[in-house]
């Protein structure tokens, strides 16, 4: 999408949540494409050429009365884009055995060096939910293992999962974005078992099953999405969720303990959490 056109929506949400979940699902379903957290609420992106001037009038959250919701609107471009995260996007190192950077940072001395262009996806390593899933990336043995990325963003975990052994990666996100995104950074880091697909789990291949699944969403599509899981591992798998809260772990494990799921451990940064499941 050379030089696309693109309205950002900064929203301030308060309380966080539910509202931020609500509201991204509502902007979804008008055509918005990306979409970032962030302390204050979110950040949405639309293509300029779906933008209409009452495209905001059906988003039912925005007149809910429990929260308080405010926005602002510009439009920014590809490269704009690219500029923006270039000024502001430092290296993250988790572990001390990988590193993220982007393509104009130097080469680190880490274990597993990756190199992400995140443009408009969503997946650095920044946000809390991304560094606890590399994280357990870390600490697992992915060695000889098949892997399903659900929501991949940039594909920094597939990218990661493949550098600890993985084969037979399949990455999937939803987001045409993030689809391409993810493509270019798996070529960039010449990754030759990771297949990227773009769609939502009714995309993942059929009677196919996994040894790890990771899933980093949101609350609300992993509730969704869970027993889809569960039916894609193998015994003994273990299924890595993130993209919700520490007080979401009770109604998560209550859907993993459905579907013959048991917990094993979870971490947690700033009130959001990744947990382990076993098959």
């Amino acid at each position: 999408m050379p030089n696309a056109i693109y309205i950002e929506y900064t929203f301030r949400i308060h309380p966080l949540q539910p509202a931020s979940e609500i509201l991204i699902a509502e902007l979804g379903e008008l055509g918005f494409e990306s979409f970032v957290e962030t302390p204050e609420g979110v950040q949405a992106y639309l293509q300029k050429e779906d933008w209409k001037e009452d495209i905001l009038d059906s988003v039912l959250i925005l007149g809910n009365p429990d929260f308080e919701i405010s926005y602002e609107s510009k439009e920014i471009e590809q490269q704009n884009w690219n500029v923006t995260w270039e000024r502001n996007f430092n290296p993250i190192q988790v572990d001390d055995l990988c590193t993220v950077r982007a393509p104009f940072h130097k080469k680190s001395s880490s274990k597993f060096d990756i190199v992400i262009e995140p443009k408009m996806s969503f997946g650095t390593g920044h946000h809390e939910t991304t560094h606890m899933m590399l994280r357990y990336i870390l600490e697992d043995n992915f060695e000889g293992k098949s892997v399903l990325d659900m929501g991949t963003g940039t594909g920094v975990l597939a990218i990661l999962a493949e550098m600890k052994g993985a084969v037979d990666i399949d990455a999937i996100d939803i987001d045409h974005w993030c689809y391409l995104n993810a493509l270019e950074n798996v070529e960039r880091n010449d990754c030759h078992q990771i297949q990227v697909l773009q769609g939502d789990s009714s995309t993942i291949p059929h009677h196919k099953k996994y040894d790890i699944i990771l899933a980093n969403i949101n609350r609300n599509i992993l509730l969704n999405d869970i027993s889809i899981y569960a039916n894609c591992l193998k015994q003994d798998g273990s299924l890595f969720l993130s993209g919700f809260y520490s007080k979401d772990i009770i109604v998560i494990s209550a859907k993993c303990t459905d579907v013959s799921l048991k917990f094993e451990k979870n971490i947690e940064k700033n009130n959001w959490v990744a947990v382990k499941y076993v098959f």
